[in-house]
């Protein structure tokens, strides 16, 4: 056995003792049993590095699948580490372009900004003009944020990833853990580290994302510079803005912080109801407000995507979430690829009402409670949830989160609901839709007159 596979092994032995402590041996309610595992899976994951903070964030983007305390548990991780001597990260920059940092870019700081497990950003400034792809030109001089995959990273993960592989494949062996399906996770955690490694991937994401979004006045990306982008090496513009746990300080610099939370909430609907995509790792980390009043999207690493004929459905299950119907809610749900037999429908309906009660029915109301007692009940009657509609809960949940961050009092559900009714009635004004509802009223006014 390596050093490495005994280091990972102490590790998770320690945090299993810690939580079987906490836990007292067991003998607590299993909901925060769950809870206080997955505090320190987290933390188990953060101690290990790259490989399993992905593999946390991953599992956070599959309540199909993982139990709710575990998934939002993990949206919690840290990804922070010390920083690199400039000197190694100098000579990655140069490796892939031939060239030192102070001769590829005016100046370069040598202190980085933000240093995580795979990547650390420097700020810099460009030597030359450049025209982006949407015509856009920054001038010499503008400042840049530059991201480099930290050397040694690749190797690193790929010797975590044989470990896991092989101790994953021995806890499929269980029967109680086959329904998780852990390799097909791990597989998909092999894909998303090998493009995340490839710091293009995350540049054509962002280009894209900035085209469909290109009419949003309110909504902006950093500007990617292609002169400067390698596998190891991403150039963006610098966008200037707060964070948004940094509101206070952003109302009084004249951003208008209200306004971007109610319009974040909105914009989020239309991704997911009019364009079809979304960002799929919303977090704290991932948005700026702008000093001109604008939401910044950063990172997209996840993307979501929904189909066509699923929108309207979505919106249906919004609006019956919205109006606390359970019925609704469970009808339209099924038309998502939720599927409940016919046999637990009284049942499952009568706990979604409950719960419904309880979390939409308090003020304000408690998204994050619905949606992890919602993926509760799913669990409990063995209801197979589709991974889409999943992740669209999640990425819900984190928007309400990131809206009360800048406003506490908001109710994203209260925000939503003329946007969901307007988008309800056009669908059901729609000339295809009417056509498809004559044969259905046809029928209904010939019975009327048959008596």
């Amino acid at each position: 056995m390596s050093r490495r596979s005994r280091h990972i092994i102490k590790i998770f032995a320690k945090r299993f003792l810690i939580a079987l402590f906490h836990t007292r041996f067991g003998l607590m309610a299993r909901t925060r049993k769950r809870s206080l595992r997955a505090v320190q899976l987290r933390l188990a994951f953060e101690e290990l590095g790259a490989a399993f903070i992905k593999l946390g964030q991953l599992i956070s983007l599959r309540p199909d699948i993982i139990p709710a305390e575990y998934v939002f548990e993990m949206e919690s991780l840290r990804d922070a580490v010390p920083s690199l001597p400039y000197e190694e990260i100098a000579a990655v920059i140069e490796a892939d372009f031939g060239k030192s940092p102070d001769e590829l870019f005016d100046s370069f700081e040598h202190r980085p900004i933000g240093s995580a497990s795979i990547a650390q950003v420097h700020r810099a400034m460009l030597r030359e003009s450049y025209m982006t792809v949407f015509g856009e030109v920054l001038e010499a001089g503008a400042s840049l944020a530059v991201k480099v995959v930290r050397p040694g990273t690749l190797e690193q993960i790929k010797q975590d990833l044989e470990i896991v592989t092989q101790q994953v494949a021995r806890l499929h062996a269980f029967k109680s853990m086959k329904r998780f399906n852990l390799p097909a996770i791990v597989n998909e955690l092999s894909k998303s580290l090998h493009d995340e490694c490839d710091l293009r991937n995350e540049a054509r994401v962002s280009d894209t994302f900035a085209f469909e979004f290109r009419a949003w006045p309110h909504i902006t990306t950093a500007p990617m510079i292609w002169s400067h982008i390698s596998p190891n090496v991403l150039t963006m513009g610098f966008v200037e803005g707060y964070k948004l746990s940094e509101s206070a300080q952003a109302e009084a610099a004249g951003v208008k912080t209200h306004f971007l939370a109610l319009h974040g909430a909105e914009v989020f609907l239309r991704q997911v109801l009019e364009l079809g995509q979304f960002h799929g790792d919303l977090h704290q980390a991932n948005l700026l407000m702008t000093l001109d009043s604008r939401i910044c999207y950063i990172d997209f690493g996840i993307t979501g995507a929904v189909a066509l004929e699923h929108r309207e459905a979505i919106a249906q299950v919004l609006v019956a979430t919205v109006y606390g119907d359970a019925k609704r809610a469970i009808k339209y749900s099924a038309d998502l690829g939720l599927i409940i037999a016919p046999e637990k429908q009284a049942l499952v309906e009568q706990k979604m009402a409950t719960l419904m009660t309880r979390t939409l029915g308090a003020n304000p109301r408690d998204i994050r409670g619905f949606a992890i007692g919602f993926l509760g009940i799913m669990n409990q009657e063995r209801v197979s949830i589709p991974r889409g509609f999943g992740l669209l809960i999640r990425a819900l949940v984190v928007v309400e989160g990131c809206a009360q961050t800048v406003s506490p009092d908001i109710d994203i559900t209260e925000a939503a609901k003329p946007y969901v009714t307007k988008l309800i009635a056009r669908q059901m004004a729609h000339p295809a839709r009417l056509y498809q509802r004559i044969p259905a009223a046809i029928n209904a006014f010939l019975k009327e007159l048959a008596g």
